[in-house]
């Protein structure tokens, strides 16, 4: 029971942490790969300050990991261990290819870096991007 109770209050602070636009842009940037601290406040225009408590909050959350080079902490996708928590990720993952604002944010990250978001067919293969079987209509 213990157990089950820790998932749940885990399972809440992922959507806590995913309940942010802001947050689920910088995901958008990480997309790419590994990116900048710098590169990510100035490709989303907001105060560095910002964002440095919104990656600190999905840090926190294990959506992201870090690696510091010299002054300098770049941020990647981080990687959950549950297999139920890691699936809800993938599907937001895929879900912020389809935002046109996260491809506005992907596009000035690509001004600075040459790193592109990619398109929602590259991320993961859900229902949405799976071509749908076309439904003929037959006289019988």
């Amino acid at each position: 029971m213990a157990t089950q109770m820790k998932r749940l209050a885990e399972m809440e602070g992922l959507f806590k942490a995913l309940g942010d636009a802001t947050r689920l842009r910088i995901l958008g940037l990480l997309l790419t790969g590994e990116v900048c601290v710098c590169d990510i406040h100035e490709s989303l225009k907001i105060p560095q300050p910002k964002a440095s408590r919104h990656l600190a909050y999905l840090r926190k959350s294990g959506l992201v990991e870090t690696r510091r080079e010299g002054l300098w902490i770049h941020y990647r996708l981080g990687t959950l261990a549950d297999p139920v928590m890691a699936a809800i990720v993938d599907a937001v993952r895929h879900a912020l290819t389809h935002i046109d604002a996260v491809h506005r944010d992907g596009e000035r990250l690509h001004k600075r870096t040459g790193c592109c978001v990619p398109s929602p067919g590259d991320v993961t293969r859900v229902a949405c991007c799976t071509p749908q079987p076309v439904a003929l209509n037959v006289a019988r």
